[in-house]
């Protein structure tokens, strides 16, 4: 068995669409996602599970129906299920995300809704 460590940098070079998160990895059903975010989200919440979003590069604003969370590199925030919350980079941003494998993605505006991500880079 080969044992590879996986290079973010290397990955998020891989990444040439904002808004489409990519599999690098599972854990007991848990799937770790990189995606390049710019500009503004839809208003979305997940009734069933958290959603952990790590800031690898760029500042990531979390806009709430009560307020905002900004996250800056090498900083993490967990937004509690059934929180609605919508995303928004004002400078390209690229995040890590933690999410069950079975979770719907939700689509940015003007894209259709994905559901169980399968792209793996």
């Amino acid at each position: 068995m080969t044992y590879t460590s996986i290079n973010f940098a290397d990955k998020f070079s891989l990444i040439k669409r904002q808004w489409e998160p990519k599999v690098i990895a599972e854990m007991n059903g848990t799937q770790f996602l990189l995606e390049k975010l710019k500009g503004d989200f839809v208003w979305h919440s997940h009734e069933d599970t958290d959603e952990v979003f790590i800031v690898i590069t760029g500042n990531l604003r979390i806009d709430f129906r009560g307020g905002a969370v900004n996250i800056a590199p090498g900083e993490m925030f967990v937004v509690p299920k059934g929180v609605e919350h919508k995303p928004y980079a004002e400078h390209e941003v690229c995040v890590l995300i933690l999410e069950p494998r079975d979770i719907a993605i939700t689509g940015h505006e003007g894209k259709k809704n994905f559901s169980n991500v399968k792209a793996w880079i």
